[in-house]
């Protein structure tokens, strides 16, 4: 240990504790701590059984915030680990443990960033904050969302946010997710009348009902993306119906769908052109819509620019932005005007078994994040 980085030491601790969304079991104390001795302010903030950390140093603008969660998922079969999950254990420069990639090593990297910049630029311009949530891998109702809702209340404005969800690809520091696409799911049951299979003549099959307007939905072009963003897509995700006998026409179909879209719809025109479709199959069915998040942009400007000069100045790559993948808790702070990137450590081995790190990523990364608050905080390029 000895031996090991004051970030790698961080992580270490962080991973060992057993977090499983929404239990935080400890470890925003343990950053509660390093940031106080920094002279933070503290919130507790817990709505529900969720745990959450506000932190903010100073009262000027412009205000960067550090976002994250400590919650991770489950590990999984314990037998399917080659290491112990809560376990930490470092291999030939690989950190091993649940949440090294998503989001522990993160979390270590931005607070021991903060503490060498702070020694070092301790009267810094603008303020720096901490969202912290142990609810980003749960249902997400009680976390980010909230507290956002609870700075909003508070006449509280985040100006430039750094989410440090693992973005990079094949290096660290190729990939910026600068923004994001929406996320809507529906549950579409389509009704029919059951009855005998060698009396179809008195049954209405809802499957033979469903499948010309679930092909029409899929072979729609909802949009061609734009500069930022891929084509909208649609997905089915899951298909449900029968009684599980053979000999039995079912009454209902369920069909779980989603649409990851792009800044060119929004939730009205999607539901507005599914239920255009259905109704043109003159169908008996009940929908339900579920909006995740609304698609977010960050544009090139003050974040992005001081995040792309400081991967070049640490690693001297040229990074790429993107706006692929998953939802994260950018969602709720984006639309309140804030400046929103996500950058952290690569994604390969995320939600896996055997999740891990590369001990040199967590270095450089912490390095960045110091770079970007020198950049942003002091004047100093």
């Amino acid at each position: 240990m000895s031996k090991l980085s004051p970030t790698i030491s961080l992580a270490r601790q962080l991973i060992d504790i057993d977090s499983v969304t929404p239990d935080d079991k400890g470890c925003q104390e343990i950053i509660i701590q390093r940031l106080e001795a920094l002279g933070f302010d503290i919130e507790r903030l817990r709505y529900g059984e969720v745990d959450n950390l506000w932190a903010k140093r100073g009262r000027e603008k412009p205000l960067f915030v550090f976002a994250g969660h400590t919650d991770v998922v489950p590990s999984g079969p314990l037998e399917n680990w080659h290491t112990p999950p809560f376990e930490t254990t470092l291999i030939d420069g690989i950190l091993y443990g649940r949440g090294a990639a998503d989001m522990k090593g993160s979390l270590a990297a931005m607070i021991t960033a903060c503490e060498r910049f702070i020694e070092k630029h301790p009267r810094h311009t603008g303020a720096i904050g901490f969202l912290i949530t142990s609810d980003e891998e749960g249902p997400a109702i009680d976390g980010t969302v909230k507290v956002v809702d609870y700075l909003t209340h508070n006449n509280e404005h985040i100006d430039m946010c750094l989410v440090g969800e693992p973005s990079c690809t094949s290096e660290l520091g190729d990939t910026i997710k600068n923004g994001r696409r929406g996320s809507l799911g529906a549950v579409l049951t389509v009704h029919g009348t059951q009855g005998h299979v060698a009396y179809p003549h008195l049954a209405d099959n809802p499957v033979h009902l469903a499948v010309p307007a679930l092909t029409e939905l899929i072979r729609t072009e909802w949009d061609r993306g734009n500069e930022f963003f891929p084509p909208t897509s649609f997905q089915i995700s899951n298909i449900h119906s029968g009684t599980g006998a053979t000999n039995v026409i079912p009454g209902d179909i369920e069909v779980v769908f989603n649409f990851r879209f792009s800044t060119e719809l929004n939730q009205e025109k999607i539901t507005s052109r599914v239920k255009k479709i259905l109704n043109s199959y003159f169908l008996d069915y009940d929908i339900e819509w579920t909006l995740s998040g609304h698609p977010f942009l960050t544009g090139k400007g003050e974040l992005v620019d001081a995040a792309v000069a400081s991967i070049k100045d640490i690693t001297g790559l040229k990074t790429e932005l993107s706006t692929a993948g998953g939802t994260s808790d950018g969602r709720f702070i984006a639309p309140t005007g804030s400046q929103v990137i996500e950058l952290g450590p690569l994604n390969a081995t995320i939600h896996k078994v055997n999740e891990c790190v590369a001990v040199k990523h967590l270095d450089d990364l912490t390095l960045i994040y110091e770079k970007i608050l020198q950049k942003l905080l002091t004047g100093t390029k």
